[in-house]
């Protein structure tokens, strides 16, 4: 029996593809993030294709916000501990 859905990987790079004319229309320091964000998605596939999920804008969004949450908490840790410092 063939498959009726695509893999997810190619399909998620399709998705990607889809928002080149976003990208473009993007000044090139905001081009560079954009594909930062990207990637962030692409680190997540392997989440994303058991996720089951019809839109795969969502699991862009999603895998953006878990990677800029990590960047908060860490983040978060170096402002405790300079704080921290500073109250001796």
């Amino acid at each position: 029996m063939g498959r009726t859905v695509p893999s997810f990987r190619p399909a998620l790079e399709h998705e990607i593809e889809s928002w080149k004319d976003f990208k473009r229309a993007l000044r090139p320091e905001e081009q560079k993030v954009f594909d930062r964000l990207m990637n962030f998605a692409r680190i997540h596939a392997d989440a994303g294709s058991l996720s089951a999920r019809p839109m795969l804008s969502e699991i862009l969004f999603i895998s953006f916000a878990i990677e800029q949450e990590k960047k908060i908490i860490i983040l978060e840790k170096k402002v405790n501990e300079l704080e921290e410092k500073i109250k001796g």
